[in-house]
């Protein structure tokens, strides 16, 4: 058997049987190098280069950012901020939750913390309005895979680091309008299915929220809470455009201004809870980080045995037609999407479907976007689904009950996706725009 196709077989095999992901890949490739005498050293020193990249520093640092952020409150005070600017009308909480979630998007980076966050203050309000707990739970879910295309986004800078061809600063710029097309397209069924179910009438808050009638003085108050948050994107886009630092420099910078933030003005978080937070963010990264240490010898092997190429040759060769095989990427992507997490997908897949993407001259920026767009719908498809696994859990319904709200959605995140790729600008505009 060819070495490439027995080191790809022993890697599925290893999955299927439960292997975690970063050691089944690991091994595979580690096995595959030393039987084809590619240098047993070499897998110590693959896997040590891989993570030793500067850009890869914004990761765990972005991470940090938007644990911060989240845990000081910023959610709430965006809720409220948000009520007394959309008021009570069927299908208003809807809305509010699905904007939470594109600005907290805009913080974090991550769909399950976004999703987290964002069930745990509206959930309870959205169950009072009359909307059932699974329907809010799918919703909440579904808005959370907005956090990894709106900037700054961990699947971009991890996609960055294994495309270079691909910035960040372009990458982050081409996610806001992909980003906010899949905001629009989850409150079309949202807000159908309020009308049509009667939800969310004009009922009074008795949970401290904006009353119905709104005035400047409360108004004021919610905007005043809220701009410290609204504006960190800004911060981060705006340095980027203005060149006042790189990505790295920008992660390190939401950091401070999220402790700032958190310790001065809010005051709603200890130097304990600041660890705690620094220990959490830590724990992720490292999972990350061990993923990509341990699928580079796996990246590695394939590629100077030509297994990878030799792939993507088949690939190219089997559909004439480029829109055919961009159709099969995207289909792949999602199934993939849905039984793995975002980081182990684009290790998996990246060496080999970038040579695809160069075959036919597509533009990697764009391609990147839509392996992103593909991996945030499978955050909220079964049976991985993790964003939907976290706000059910929130929710106290199963899963299953969420999972039947949650195809409205996914079919609406799927046309979202339909638009970027038929229309590559809706990606590139941006990023030409800011000159990135």
């Amino acid at each position: 058997m060819d070495a490439g196709l027995l080191m790809m077989t022993l890697a599925a095999v290893l999955l299927f049987a439960g292997v975690p992901i970063a050691v089944a890949l690991g091994a595979a490739g580690a096995f595959t190098m030393v039987t084809e005498g590619l240098g047993a050293p070499a897998i110590a020193t693959n896997a040590m280069t891989s993570i030793s990249k500067y850009p890869l520093l914004a990761l765990p640092l972005f991470i940090l950012a938007g644990m911060v952020f989240e845990r000081a409150g910023v959610a709430a005070r965006m809720v409220r901020f948000l009520t007394m600017i959309v008021g009570q009308w069927h299908g208003s909480k809807a809305l509010v939750a699905i904007a939470v979630c594109l600005l907290l998007g805009g913080i974090s980076g991550s769909g399950v913390a976004d999703a987290a966050a964002v069930a745990a203050v509206m959930l309870p309000a959205m169950t009072r309005a009359g909307y059932p707990r699974a329907f809010s739970a799918s919703l909440i879910a579904a808005g959370g895979t907005t956090a990894i295309l709106i900037p700054p986004s961990v699947g971009f800078i991890l996609y960055s680091i294994l495309v270079p061809q691909a910035s960040v600063p372009a990458l982050f710029a081409a996610g806001i309008v992909p980003g906010l097309l899949a905001g629009l397209a989850l409150l079309v069924p949202a807000l159908w299915l309020s009308y049509r179910h009667g939800w969310d009438t004009a009922a009074p808050e008795k949970d401290g929220s904006p009353p119905a009638g709104r005035t400047a003085a409360g108004f004021a108050r919610a905007f005043r809470e809220a701009i410290w948050g609204l504006i960190a994107p800004l911060i981060v886009l705006g340095g980027l455009r203005a060149g006042l630092f790189t990505p790295t420099e920008a992660a390190v910078v939401a950091v401070a201004y999220g402790v700032f933030v958190a310790l001065v003005i809010y005051r709603s978080m200890s130097l304990a809870d600041l660890w705690r937070c620094m220990v959490d963010a830590a724990g992720i990264s490292a999972v990350v980080m061990i993923v990509m240490a341990l699928a580079s010898n796996f990246a590695y092997a394939g590629s100077v045995l030509g297994a990878l190429d030799s792939l993507a040759n088949a690939l190219t060769a089997a559909f004439d037609s480029p829109g055919a095989v961009l159709a099969m990427v995207m289909l792949l992507l999602l199934l993939a999407g849905m039984v793995l997490d975002a980081p182990s997908v684009l290790l998996i897949f990246v060496p080999l479907l970038v040579p695809v993407a160069q075959h036919f001259e597509w533009d990697l920026v764009w391609f990147g976007v839509l392996m992103t767009m593909n991996l945030a719908i499978g955050q909220v498809t079964p049976p991985m689904a993790v964003n939907l696994l976290v706000t059910s859990r929130v929710a106290g319904v199963s899963v299953e009950e969420s999972s039947r709200w949650a195809l409205w959605f996914v079919a609406s995140l799927l046309l979202a996706l339909t638009v970027v790729a038929l229309v590559p600008q809706a990606a590139l505009w941006a990023p030409a725009a800011f000159g990135f």
